[in-house]
């Protein structure tokens, strides 16, 4: 009986039959239905039912515009709740990986982009918003290979800011609730830049220790190599391997030539001495 544990069924307990066994395709479907990524699941399929809530009626109905402000704040609750979950009760999947983020960015992005449509937020906000985030996207594809940089305290707010900001654009609010709206989300523009900054700030430097580990790594290899290769055991042991210690009429042995062949300086094999010994020894003989 296989004794799969919760963790790696995705979290979803499940037990395999009494004398049976638990199947992969029931492993795969567990580690796949957990609530982390029906959460995120969900926020996707939002993502076009906000899009038809805000522009039913025209796109300006105080009424339907209500509801699509809570079908986004639904959407931006469970972006909290997903990631969170997944962490503390070992559910992450390939799935949730690829999903969560381009479940966060339709969101975001469909919100941004109507409004801009509407002609209700300005067409230059949208394009900072989305242009930061689609270049770190890439950004990450850049150092995924190196390095993971986590969400930082200025990420999250920047989050925090960018949802509360087009949440209240969505609603149709007049008064000084438009112009607080309005300055909360200078502010999301602003966070939206300095931590986007921030990030590339950091990839970069991570790269760069990376790549410096890794030639470090590779030098301190070669070194390795090299010290084995010039010892005079290892150039015994390859002699006695061979079986070849005649000596020629000039006195050259097969190990000593084998000694000179393996000879190493600056990286390098030194390899054309002990060939041209070999030549002239052949030529002797």
């Amino acid at each position: 009986m296989t004794g799969a544990p919760a963790s790696a069924a995705g979290g979803s307990g499940a037990k395999p039959v009494r004398g049976g066994k638990l199947g992969t395709a029931a492993v795969n479907q567990a580690s796949l239905w957990n609530i982390a990524n029906i959460l995120t699941m969900v926020r996707l399929l939002l993502v076009p039912g906000f899009v038809l809530l805000l522009f039913h009626n025209g796109g300006y109905d105080p009424v339907w515009r209500s509801f699509a402000w809570a079908a986004f704040a639904i959407a931006m609750i469970t972006d909290l709740f997903d990631g969170h979950l997944a962490r503390a009760y070992n559910l992450v999947t390939d799935f949730g990986k690829i999903a969560d983020p381009i479940a966060d960015k339709a969101i975001m992005g469909a919100a941004l982009i109507s409004l801009s449509i509407l002609g209700d937020l300005p067409w230059w906000i949208t394009g900072v918003i989305l242009a930061r985030e689609l270049g770190i996207t890439l950004m990450r594809f850049w150092v995924i290979r190196h390095a993971v940089i986590p969400a930082s305290r200025g990420g999250k707010l920047k989050t925090l800011a960018q949802g509360t900001a087009a949440g209240m654009y969505v609603l149709v609010l007049t008064g000084p609730l438009a112009t607080l709206r309005f300055w909360m989300m200078m502010v999301a523009v602003v966070l939206t830049v300095v931590t986007g900054l921030d990030y590339v700030r950091q990839a970069v430097v991570l790269r760069r220790r990376s790549l410096a580990a890794e030639r470090a790594a590779v030098g301190r290899t070669a070194e390795a190599l090299n010290e084995a290769a010039g010892s005079p055991g290892a150039v015994a042991a390859e002699a006695g391997a061979s079986g070849t210690t005649d000596a020629g009429p000039a006195g050259v042995t097969d190990a000593g030539v084998s000694g000179a062949a393996v000879r190493v300086s600056g990286g390098s094999t030194a390899v054309e001495p002990a060939v041209r010994a070999r030549d002239g020894a052949e030529a002797e003989r």
